[in-house]
């Protein structure tokens, strides 16, 4: 496949439906957010002991930590493109690669239905959603998870690192499978699909702490539609169309 030019956001000819209800913060970060503002408070009210000027600076720092918190488990709601044959951006951040790549082998998945297939590869750092969306509707055909290293997401050594993975079988048999992987500072992928469920476009479906990377495998007949450079919005940006199945 050859990569085209970005689709950042659903043209008009895509028509979107509304986000399934969410906390605006996930619920997988409540237990952390809480931790960092009892940490932040502590260390305040110890620092008091040395002086209100210490006081002030440690608390300053501890809120700024707890606030960034809240940012990084930030859970915003999209408009999910709901359109036949189109896939979605599993992750918000920014396109590394785009290449021919047999999907994760713990899958199992046959190498005649993988034959042609492509990989999109999207970095997140600390500052993006980490919130996790299925890229395109269909049945969960497997869940499998490999244990690996602990590179920097940003680096072709992450490849090896560890990662969880979700096949999702389209209506005609064909798998696209989008996975986790873990970062240097990224240590705790949560991935909640299931074998036998039925995800929609866009859907939430994990999360991964602090840095980390999304790779989305395509089967032969979609046309990407992005290239390495480009900021994508998870569960909003167009990664690849089938235009047969768009028709």
């Amino acid at each position: 496949m050859t990569a085209l030019p970005a689709t950042p956001a659903p043209p008009p000819s895509v028509p979107t439906r509304p986000d399934d209800p969410s906390p605006p913060v996930a619920r997988e970060g409540w237990i952390i957010v809480a931790l960092f503002f009892v940490i932040a408070a502590v260390a305040a009210g110890l620092a008091s002991l040395a002086g209100a000027a210490v006081a002030a600076v440690v608390g300053g720092l501890g809120l700024a930590l707890s606030l960034w918190c809240v940012w990084f488990f930030r859970d915003p709601q999209r408009a999910i493109p709901d359109a036949p044959g189109i896939v979605v951006s599993s992750a918000d951040g920014v396109v590394m690669r785009v290449e021919p790549c047999q999907p994760p082998e713990e899958l199992g998945i046959d190498p005649a239905a993988s034959q042609g297939m492509v990989r999109v590869v999207v970095f997140l750092n600390v500052f993006n959603v980490h919130v996790n969306r299925a890229p395109i509707g269909g049945a969960v055909k497997k869940v499998a998870a490999k244990s690996g290293g602990f590179a920097h997401a940003g680096k072709p050594d992450a490849d090896k690192n560890e990662r969880s993975s979700v096949w999702v079988a389209l209506a005609d048999g064909r798998p696209v499978v989008v996975t986790q992987l873990t970062g240097w500072i990224a240590r705790r992928i949560i991935n909640r699909a299931k074998e036998g469920q039925s995800l929609r476009t866009g859907e939430r479906y994990g999360l991964i702490r602090f840095g980390s990377r999304t790779d989305t495998y395509l089967p032969a007949g979609f046309e990407v539609l992005v290239k390495p450079g480009e900021n994508v919005t998870g569960g909003r940006s167009i990664l690849a169309i089938d235009r047969s199945l768009a028709r």
